[in-house]
């Protein structure tokens, strides 16, 4: 018997489905069957998954959808050609649209309207509210001969009454029947999955949701023989199958991806445009005479991009680069473009690649089976504008975002697996705490029993089972960071089309990996903080300074910069903040730009897994003990003293040592990331190895760089990214070492962003030498601004002061202050509370919320008085948290006590979140000298291992996912800031307090070695009330 399966749901009916598409297809495959459609409930989400696996085995697959229209029955779809697809596409798109993100609304009379070339066939589940008359005259006409009605019975008591009364059915309209599964999951084991994802749907527990549980199992596919026997009264059913499938000849490999091609103009090739824009501009960037070298990559990218039909892609990114420029927005193109020359000439990247030695088939190559991927940087701030050029340029039927699968982690499968079970809150808070840091299976059974919970158990091991089951499935679509797809013709033919969560977004169901199996070009329209404090830095200097600086025109080799970033004095700046890099730039010391693009790729997991860093930092040390196998090991390894830190050396090796083509090379980097693949690893290590033992390359130092190579797959950087963002890292340090007060005042504007909250970006540029203002009602704008400090030169770069502008307020709204702002500028100066109230007649909760803050102390003399006066003529205490537990015959305004120094800090830190009265600990500073804690000034002068006690107000939590558990963190004293390790152990022994609390006392353990200072914790003590209630909103990493 020959039998297609053609109603299928996947776990992409996102909580219907209880298996992946490639788990249907594979079982299908193993079960003999002829076919299978993938129906998903209006979405094609999960198609591309299982074309995959279809293509693998050499299995028919068939694309449809299940639609639910609000005025007719619900039915299945199944398009025959490349046009009915198309029109597929459309009808899902025109639904979706109509929505918010993750809805679809269809009517009958669009499904008439897209009908042409699809097949359709009703689901009869509910017969008692089919209407014989909707099926007979409008849906037997619009369909005609593709018009079916699905026969779906599934080991029921009343199967062969369900059947006859079907076949009745069928004879009264003229539709045929054909045999179906409604299926929601691959095997019969998946039935306790789908309870559970229909108890997450519904908000209860798998014991609750009895109404929508299927009555047994029999929802999966099963074996031929099985369909053969409850369909033996309606064989014809069974054969019609067969005819569906045959006459779907559709397939996802037919798709043919097409770039807008108007961006050349008129009597232009795009190839003929591409040439000439990559000759100016190389002609620009080397205004003598561009170089023989250039004039070959040059010949040799644009053959390349021409052969492999590429040209349109590139100068779609040139047109954005040149808009977002147009626009004075700062960009600027990183990842493997970097290693194109192409792009170099054509202004998208500011790396050179003939000096950094990148190799182009990092990026394009003949035997590269992936599209080329162009990632630009956009001031994150202002990239909004360049989406909704692509938007406005190519139309939202041809432009989209692409999506990203938000799928369950350990943490959320844990939550949800108990909710679903019924477990205790309680409980699901123990098992999320213990079990949430692991995502292997045996890691979570061995502890499981800390939770209270036996593994053993009938409980425990169905928790298990849903919890592994669950992780990875997909929750829900999301938009991709930045991912934009365009087409040249509609791209709501090629794939469906919804809306975004946020306003003015429109996002593909497909995700980066569904266009790169199906070689649909993406280009990545990303947001980076930092470029929006360089173009802010870059203003403020020449205003203030009459310098006009650019990232190309920025001095290079600059000592002091380099005498910095040595010191890791890099606070704010970009990339090189974190705890990891500065605790690595005194040991790695760069005092040229190829020292910082190794200092960006080093501290990365790939060089780290990969047991890179401190065989690098050791032959550094000693440049003379490097010892190379031969001279083409040696040109790959040169410069980074005989260790592979980039992806493109882990490439070149496998060129120069292994034998590998430049193509084969790249496709060892696309499997780093599958190296766990059961014998992906053993195929790369017997061909690395054999390849190396051809070269006479054996024994330690072959299983050294297949080991090192392995590493990679722990992410890694390729030299072209790292080059890039060695390039804003210079630039942000050179403009923080040159014009500090700038610099802060840009990043401050430009939040949020970076690893530090303002207050510490505050008090790392007052430890420079900068002045910094309070906010002022009478001299701060809405942003951050400088102004001229006078006890100083104007001749002095440190010549200005800071500035808080009005936006450091919390709770303060930008329409009521920009209208505020108007007025000054209208009317002047305000010259008493009062005037500030009655000019811009501004309500009671906007006059107290400057005046908590402190913003009117210049009208009123305190805080306290200002206050009062805000209060207006009702004067009612309590209305202000700082008049608070003052009895009412206190309130006059001659006896307002002005707040404590510690009052006035808690004020400043619960307003604007900084202060610049004093630090909170600085007030605990006596007592915790009697208990001996010692300052963040003093570690570096104890010794090393000796036990120490610290304090502090916690800034930042971090949690890398290949630390092992650990966690890094780090507090902030009046002296300086101190960092912490927290092991696993500790990090559970201490969880509140570690996780929730805002201030801590430390005892631990201190690590000073060659100038890094570290404090391994060993208890954790709660400081908050000791500091008190400041509202701390401390950065959290993983």
């Amino acid at each position: 018997m020959r039998y297609a399966e053609l109603h299928c749901k996947s776990n992409f009916s996102f909580l219907e489905g209880a298996s992946h598409p490639d788990e249907l297809v594979n079982r299908a495959a193993e079960l003999g069957y002829a076919a299978i459609a993938l129906t998903d409930r209006e979405s094609l989400a999960g198609v591309v998954r299982g074309f995959g696996a279809a293509r693998d085995l050499d299995f028919q697959y068939i694309v449809g959808a299940e639609l639910h229209p609000i005025d007719a029955p619900s039915m299945v779809v199944w398009p025959t050609d490349r046009a009915a697809y198309g029109r597929l596409c459309r009808l899902l798109s025109t639904g979706r649209l109509r929505c918010e993100k993750g809805q679809c609304e269809l009517h009958w009379q669009d499904i008439a309207e897209y009908s042409e070339g699809m097949i359709a066939a009703v689901i009869t589940a509910d017969q008692d509210s089919l209407d014989e008359t909707f099926l007979r005259n409008r849906f037997r006409r619009v369909f005609d001969q593709r018009s079916y009605l699905l026969a779906e019975v599934h080991r029921g008591p009343d199967d062969r009454t369900v059947l006859a009364r079907l076949r009745k059915l069928s004879l009264r309209t003229d539709i045929p029947l054909v045999a179906a599964g409604n299926v929601h999951y691959h095997t019969a084991d998946r039935m306790l999955m789908h309870d559970c994802v229909t108890a997450i749907r519904n908000g209860t527990t798998i014991d609750d949701v009895h109404d929508q549980r299927h009555a047994n199992s029999q929802f999966h596919l099963r074996e031929l023989a099985e369909i053969a026997d409850l369909y033996r009264d309606v064989p014809d059913a069974i054969e019609r199958t067969i005819t569906i499938a045959q006459q779907c000849t559709f397939s996802l490999a037919q798709l043919r991806y097409e770039y807008p091609t108007e961006i050349a103009p008129a009597g232009k090739s795009p190839i003929e445009h591409l040439k000439r824009l990559a000759w100016e501009g190389a002609n620009q960037r080397w205004p003598g005479g561009v170089p023989q070298r250039i004039i070959d990559l040059l010949k040799h990218e644009t053959e390349l991009i021409e052969e492999l039909h590429y040209e349109a892609y590139f100068l779609t990114v040139w047109d954005m680069v040149r808009f977002a420029r147009s626009r004075d927005i700062l960009c600027q193109g990183r990842g493997s473009a970097a290693n194109s020359t192409v792009c170099y000439c054509l202004g998208i990247t500011n790396v050179d690649p003939s000096q950094s030695d990148l190799l182009f088939e990092r990026f394009i190559s003949r035997e590269r089976n992936e599209a080329p991927d162009i990632d630009v940087d956009f001031e994150h701030q202002r990239r909004e504008e360049v989406l909704q050029y692509l938007y406005e340029k190519y139309g939202r039927d041809r432009a989209g975002m692409t999506a990203t699968v938000t799928t369950y982690r350990a943490r959320s499968a844990v939550r949800e697996s108990g909710k679903a079970l019924g477990l205790s809150a309680d409980l699901i808070d123990s098992l999320a705490k213990i079990l949430g840091h692991y995502s292997v299976k045996e890691k979570m059974q061995e502890n499981l029993a800390q939770c209270g919970l036996s593994p053993e158990s009938d409980l425990g091991k169905r928790f298990l089972y849903l919890v592994n089951t669950l992780m990875g499935f997909p929750r829900h679509l999301s938009q991709h960071v930045g991912g934009m797809v365009m087409t040249a013709g509609l791209l709501c033919e090629l794939c469906p089309i919804e809306n975004a969560a946020m306003p003015g977004r429109t996002v593909i169901q497909w995700d980066k990996d569904d266009l790169d199996e199906l070689g649909i070009l993406k280009v990545d329209v990303l947001a980076l903080g930092m470029l929006s404090a360089l173009r802010r830095c870059f203003d403020l200097v020449a205003r203030h300074h009459g310098h006009h600086l650019s990232l190309a025109t920025i001095p290079h080799d600059d000592r002091a910069t380099y005498d910095m970033i040595c010191r890791a004095d890099t606070i704010g700046v970009f990339q090189i903040e974190s705890r990891a890099q500065m605790s690595m730039l005194p040991r790695l010391r760069p005092r040229c730009f190829y020292d910082l693009v190794i200092e960006v790729a080093i501290v990365r997991p790939g060089p780290i897994q990969g047991d890179m860093v401190h065989p690098f930092l050791k032959a550094r040390e000693n440049p003379d003990s490097v010892i190379y196998p031969n001279d083409a090991i040696k040109q790959v390894l040169h410069r980074t003293m005989g260790v592979p830190i980039f992806q493109e050396q882990a490439m070149r090796l496998a060129v120069v040592a292994a034998g590998f083509t430049p193509g084969e090379a790249d496709q060892l980097r696309r499997a780093m990331a599958a190296w766990r693949r059961p014998g992906v690893i053993d195929h790369f290590r017997t061909k690395l190895l054999d390849g190396m033992k051809k070269n006479g390359l054996t024994g330690k130092f072959a299983e050294q760089v297949f080991n090192q190579i392995r590493g990679f797959g722990e992410y890694g950087f390729p030299e072209s990214h790292a080059a890039s963002f060695a390039l804003l890292v210079y630039a942000s340090c050179y403009l923080k070492q040159h014009y500090p007060a700038a610099f802060c005042v840009a990043l401050l504007n430009s939040q949020p962003m970076g690893f530090y909250a303002p207050a510490q970006l505050v008090d790392d540029a007052q430890k420079h030498g900068v002045r910094v203002r309070p906010v002022d009602i009478n001299a701060s704008d809405w942003d951050c601004t400088l102004e001229p400090d006078p006890n100083r030169s104007t001749q002095d770069l440190n010549g200005v002061a800071i500035r808080l502008g009005l936006s450091s307020v919390r709770g303060l709204p930008a329409e009521e202050t920009h209208g505020l702002l108007a007025e000054r500028e209208h009317g002047g100066p305000f010259t008493s509370v009062g005037d500030l109230s009655r000019r811009c007649r501004l309500g009671q909760a906007v006059m107290a919320t400057l005046a908590d803050a402190d913003a009117l102390s210049s009208l009123s003399g305190d805080r306290r008085a200002a206050v009062w006066q805000s209060l207006g003529e009702e004067k009612k205490p309590g209305q202000s948290p700082l008049l608070e537990g003052l009895p009412d015959d206190e309130l006059l305004p001659d006896e307002l006590l002005k707040m404590s120094p510690l009052e006035e800090v808690h004020a400043d830190y619960q307003t604007t979140g900084l202060s610049l009265k004093g630090h909170p600990i600085a007030f605990a500073r006596n007592e915790l000298k009697k208990l001996r804690c010692v300052s963040a000034a003093e570690l570096p002068g104890l010794r090393d291992g000796r036990h120490v006690r610290v304090a502090g107000i916690v800034l930042l939590r971090q949690r890398p996912g290949t630390a092992k558990g650990i966690t890094f963190a780090t507090l902030e004293d009046e002296t300086g800031t101190m960092n912490l390790v927290l092991f696993p152990k500790v990090w559970d022994r201490f969880f509140k307090i570690a996780k929730t609390s805002n201030a801590w006392l430390v005892d631990g353990k201190l690590e000073n070695r060659k100038g890094v200072i570290h404090v391994i914790v060993g208890r954790l003590t709660d400081l908050t009330d000791a500091v008190g209630d400041l509202e701390l909103r401390s950065r959290d990493f993983r």
